[in-house]
């Protein structure tokens, strides 16, 4: 458990931060929650609390989260091996449905829950959700350790994002 954060201290750093929060007053920033993050419930709290207060103050925060330790243990509960190559997951069709099921469904909406409880008003959506963003397959090369001659690396549904069609609006 995390100790609670001392009001006094919460009054001098917001005095202290009022001037940058000045100066991105309508701006859209990126704030990314970990998935390692996630796992103290006061410190999620508190998440969604200095989100909440990013909105009230005029910036607007969209939140990018992974959940790669929540995904691992969800995998590990249904049985399904993870299989590393080049020091990434190669995610196969059980596996892409567990993080989907893991990243949109329970985690997102935990985090969205946890905004809305603490004031905010909190959506989530998955990049796939109206196709806001496409991706294209990642390969990687590895030296195989065997025959010491370099291999391309087939990781299953892994991609890199090549466009976005989200757009941030507030209001």
């Amino acid at each position: 458990m995390t100790a609670a954060p001392n009001p006094h201290d919460t009054a001098r750093i917001l005095v202290e931060a009022l001037p940058y929060m000045q100066r991105y007053d309508d701006a859209t920033i990126v704030v990314k929650y970990g998935g390692h993050a996630m796992g103290d419930a006061d410190a999620a709290r508190w998440f969604a609390q200095d989100v909440a207060i990013l909105k009230e103050v005029g910036i607007n925060p969209v939140v990018v989260h992974g959940g790669g330790p929540q995904i691992g243990k969800m995998l590990d509960r249904l049985g399904i091996k993870s299989e590393f190559k080049a020091g990434l997951r190669v995610t196969d069709q059980a596996t892409v449905e567990v993080v989907e099921m893991i990243l949109a469904g329970s985690i997102n909406k935990n985090i969205v829950a946890s905004i809305n409880a603490e004031g905010g008003r909190a959506i989530g959506l998955s990049g796939k959700d109206g196709g806001m963003v496409t991706a294209r397959k990642v390969t990687r090369s590895m030296i195989n350790p065997d025959t010491n001659v370099e291999e391309i690396v087939d990781l299953g549904f892994v991609g890199d994002p090549t466009r976005s069609t989200a757009r941030c609006s507030t209001g």
